[in-house]
Formats: C-alpha cells, sequence, structure tokens
C-alpha cells in the first residue's frame, strides 16, 4: 500500500482536536441521476445489504437502480427546499449549534466536520480537512442514537477505509451510542412536551424507528433492544401508561422479513382499535429527512387518514434545537477527557435558548 504523507503535521503543531460528526447522506439534488448515484452508494455498502456481492450486485445494477430513482425522486422533490435537502439545510444548522457551544466549553482548539455516509461531503473528505487543519486527536460521532451495524457499523467502516492510506495516524475515540443517555431521552421529552403545548395532546404517541431486516437481529446486531429501551425511558419521562404508547418500524426496504410491527401497518390498524388522535416520533433521525418529512409526515398521515383517523401530529427530529447540541457536546466532552481541560455539566436547561451561530 502507498501511504499518503502528511506535511500538515509538525513537532511544534500545537494541539488540536478534530470532531467528526457523520450522518446517512441525502443526494445533491432531487433528480433521478443524483437519486441514483446515491442509493448506488448506500445499497452497494454491504453493511447496509448483507447479501453476496456475486448475487446482490447484478440485481442492484439490473434491476433496482434503473427504475427505483425515478420514483424516489418525486418523493425528495416534495420536501426539497430553497436551500436544498432539508437534511443538508438541517445538518448545517446543527453544526451551527454545536460549534458555538463547543467555543464556550472546549478549553483546546479544535476543528468540527460534518460528513455524510453516501453524500458529500463524505468521511474521506471530511476526515483530509481535519489533517489539513492539524487535528491530531479525533472523536467520531455518529449521529445514530441506537447502534446499529448498518449505519454505526459503516462510520467505522469508512473511517477506518481513510486511514489505512495514512502515514501518520491521529489517536481516535469512537462514540458509539447514546441510545439512553439522560441528555438525549430529555431532549426528546421536551420536543414532544413542547409540541403538545403548541398543537394539543393526543391519545396516543407511536415511536417509530427506521426498521432493518429481522435476520441481522437474530445475527446479534442489538438495534432492536436499544430502539425499546429509548422508547421506554421517553416514555416514562412523559409519565405515560401502558396502551398510550408504541413502538414500530418504518422504511422496509425488499421481500424479506424486517422487524415488526410495522409502522404503516399499525397506523392504518389504529382507528379501527379507538384510536382516532395520534402523535408520531422518531427518536432515531438526528435531523429530518426524506423518512420522516414524506414517509411519516406524507405517507404513513395519508394512511392513518383515510383508515378513519381525525388527527395526526408528526414531532420533528430534535436538528438544531439547543437540547440537541447541548446532549451532542456532553458525548464529545465526556470522550475528549484525558486529552484536553474541557467543562462538563451541558445539561440543556443551563444553557441560553438559542445557541445557533
Amino acid at each position: 500500500m502507498r501511504y499518503h504523507s502528511s506535511p500538515d503535521f509538525h513537532r511544534d503543531t500545537t494541539e488540536r482536536i478534530g470532531i467528526l460528526a457523520v450522518n446517512f447522506g441525502t443526494p445533491d439534488s432531487p433528480t433521478p441521476r443524483d437519486v441514483r448515484r446515491f442509493l448506488a452508494r448506500m445499497l452497494g455498502d454491504p453493511r447496509v445489504v448483507e447479501l453476496p456481492r456475486p448475487l446482490w450486485l447484478p440485481i442492484l445494477y439490473g434491476f433496482i437502480l434503473p427504475l427505483r430513482p425515478a420514483r424516489i425522486a418525486p418523493k425528495y422533490r416534495k420536501i426539497w427546499s430553497t436551500q436544498g435537502s432539508p437534511l443538508r439545510e438541517e445538518s448545517d444548522r446543527l453544526r451551527g449549534a454545536l460549534a458555538s457551544l463547543l467555543a464556550q466549553r472546549m478549553m483546546a482548539p479544535f476543528s468540527l466536520e460534518f460528513a455524510m455516509l453516501y453524500g458529500t461531503p463524505s468521511v474521506s473528505e471530511s476526515l483530509q480537512r481535519l489533517r489539513a487543519a492539524g487535528a491530531q486527536r479525533i472523536v467520531v460521532l455518529p449521529l445514530f442514537p441506537q447502534y446499529c451495524g448498518a449505519t454505526t457499523g459503516a462510520v467505522y467502516d469508512q473511517v477506518n477505509a481513510e486511514l489505512a492510506g495514512w502515514r501518520w495516524l491521529p489517536e481516535l475515540r469512537f462514540i458509539a451510542e447514546y441510545h439512553d443517555q439522560p441528555e438525549y431521552i430529555e431532549a426528546l421529552r421536551e420536543s414532544v412536551v413542547e409540541h403538545w403545548q403548541a398543537r394539543g395532546r393526543t391519545g396516543h404517541l407511536l415511536i417509530s424507528f427506521h426498521g432493518i431486516p429481522e435476520r441481522y437481529f437474530h445475527q446479534g446486531d442489538p438495534y432492536f433492544c436499544k430502539c425499546q429501551k429509548t422508547a421506554r425511558l421517553l416514555a416514562e419521562e412523559l409519565l405515560l401508561k401502558e396502551g398510550e404508547w408504541s413502538v414500530t418500524f418504518q422504511s422496509r426496504f425488499g421481500p424479506g422479513e424486517w422487524l415488526r410491527p410495522y409502522t404503516i401497518e399499525t397506523l392504518a390498524g389504529m382507528p379501527a382499535r379507538g384510536i382516532k388522535d395520534v402523535t408520531v416520533i422518531c427518536p432515531g433521525f438526528a435531523v429530518d429527512c426524506l423518512e420522516t418529512l414524506e414517509e411519516i409526515d406524507v405517507e404513513n398521515r395519508a394512511a392513518f387518514m383515510r383508515s378513519g383517523g381525525e388527527r395526526f401530529e408528526y414531532v420533528p427530529a430534535l436538528n438544531a434545537r439547543p437540547g440537541h447540541a447541548a446532549l451532542l457536546a456532553g458525548q464529545i466532552a465526556r470522550h475528549c477527557q484525558g486529552w484536553t481541560q474541557v467543562e462538563l455539566g451541558l445539561h440543556p436547561a443551563a444553557l441560553p435558548r438559542d445557541t445557533s451561530v
């Protein structure tokens, strides 16, 4: 292997910490061409589709990619704004809020980069920017609260693939998950309470997570259990009783069995069981994207209302809320201990309401 030189590292370089936050990704535009490129990256990753490559790649390139982008692109167009992809727009806002908060709390120079697993900027490009900035210690923060091999595992893979070509490796720390951290549960609780205060409370809270093939769970992926714990802790903090909340899984792909119960089937069946007003929250998504804005708030809403539902409320993702930036800053600070002096105690209640920059 040919290793890259490291011209930006010098013995007298000022100590700098690099922070890499990674989300899933988005097409560069809502056109079939860019959607195809995005799907090819995502569905071509063995972490996402765990089938033998000689079996899967002919299906992917022969059947899925020639047809699926034309069906998916209109969904992206529904949610696209004048600023572009909602996921990228919200990620930029979150990056600003997080950078502002870290600037107040970290007692050492740092560089913060946001990257996308299957979009731009890539994990590789963002790591190279951190190296160019002189970061010799790097914290990697996958923006997936519940650990899953298909998401957090993919971040590990891409980070390691880039670093495999570096001559001078940085000290590296990964934040694998934060599904049960008090700051995370509090941020979720606060978002639901504020939504109910503004829009009125419903009789049922549906907590929907992105699904994975059921066989991944049977093969040892802990994701299902992490989701259940997040939901239980949130329900406890909201003082919900049995029957007032439930957990479902969305975003199936392909013919196989995925984690159940399915969100859209559950919503379609609720009115017949007497549940005609529902609030839906998707705690596994750090920022809003196609799966929340179109799949949940358009398609699943329609399924619920067609079946006799009367009121459907969607609680937005945490996005750039002060509590979200605070919990991420707290995770980063804890993982930087021993590297530099940092100020801890980043509870959302102690923060000013507006931390955007």
